[in-house]
């Protein structure tokens, strides 16, 4: 996956100053748009669509993929004033990515940081609070960020679409295995329901909600260039957190997230969604074995 370099002096770690168990908000500074520098890279006879929006960094272990809904707790100025511009000037979109520390040189005297995973994010919902707010977030598309705009009160950038490669001769292996896997997924959701306890019991899970989501037709408020084709979208439904994950299993779906966020390839990606579906079937019928003999 293309990316671009940020070299700045921060002035804290990419590490959360304060935060819910299920988000972490990086706390990071930019000493000005000219310590911003981009890879240059070879113009494209193409150039797709682009659009202004404010980002929001976050570190490599929080990747957002298409389809998956997360809660954040924003609560510092800056994040909320990228909160008032997203609902107020930019229907309610802006982009969630990470900042990958890298090595330039040994001689460089500044942190360099490549910008990765853009995900371009819809707000579904947004519940005030004393202090900040908690915003629930959907990922809709990938993106580029191809420069950045300016640094203050928070960061913004241009962003183009990443897309698949649509290959005609594959549409019909496709089309069936979008089938098959959606037919694991549901029996997935009902395996988790029944680990869930009652009194936490869902008509659905996250992985179910984002399988539904990717099948409904896209929001009106999504610039239609950057929202993946239905095939796309269902690709990425499977790569979502179930109930009751070991550390190892949520490693595990890390590591297969950042694969799905960097292949062109849909059947590559669907490929990756049935193995990591299948391993989550086997894991949840074991938990759901041991939970009946606890029973008894």
């Amino acid at each position: 996956m293309t990316s671009t370099l940020i070299s700045s002096v921060l002035s804290s770690s990419i590490i959360p100053t304060e935060y819910r168990s299920w988000v972490r908000i990086p706390a990071f500074s930019i000493s000005g748009v000219s310590n911003v520098r981009l890879v240059k890279r070879r113009r494209l006879k193409i150039v797709a669509k682009s659009l202004d929006l404010p980002l929001l960094p976050f570190s490599m272990s929080e990747v957002l993929v298409p389809t998956e809904s997360k809660t954040l707790h924003l609560y510092e100025a800056r994040f909320l004033a990228l909160l008032e511009e997203s609902m107020k000037r930019k229907q309610n979109m802006f982009v969630h990515f990470v900042l990958d520390p890298i090595s330039i040189s040994e001689k460089a005297t500044e942190a360099s940081f490549a910008a990765r995973y853009g995900c371009l994010v819809l707000i579904e919902n947004v519940e005030r609070l004393d202090i900040g707010a908690l915003v629930s977030i959907r990922g809709a598309g990938r993106v580029k960020i191809s420069r950045f705009l300016g640094a203050d009160p928070y960061l913004s950038g241009e962003v183009r679409p990443i897309k698949d490669r649509f290959n005609y001769e594959s549409s019909n292996e496709i089309t069936s295995k979008i089938s098959n896997l959606k037919e694991y997924i549901k029996n997935l959701n009902s395996l988790e329901i029944k680990l869930k306890a009652p009194e936490d019991s869902l008509l659905q899970t996250r992985l179910f909600n984002s399988l539904k989501w990717a099948e409904d037709e896209p929001p009106k408020e999504c610039e239609e260039s950057f929202f993946p084709s239905l095939q796309e979208r269902l690709s990425f439904a499977a790569f979502q957190t179930v109930s009751g994950s070991t550390q190892s299993e949520l490693s595990k779906l890390q590591q297969e997230k950042l694969k799905a966020m960097d292949t062109k390839d849909t059947m590559e990606r669907l490929e990756l969604s049935m193995g990591l579906i299948k391993e989550n079937i086997s894991s949840i019928a074991a938990k759901l074995a041991i939970q009946s003999l606890d029973i008894r």
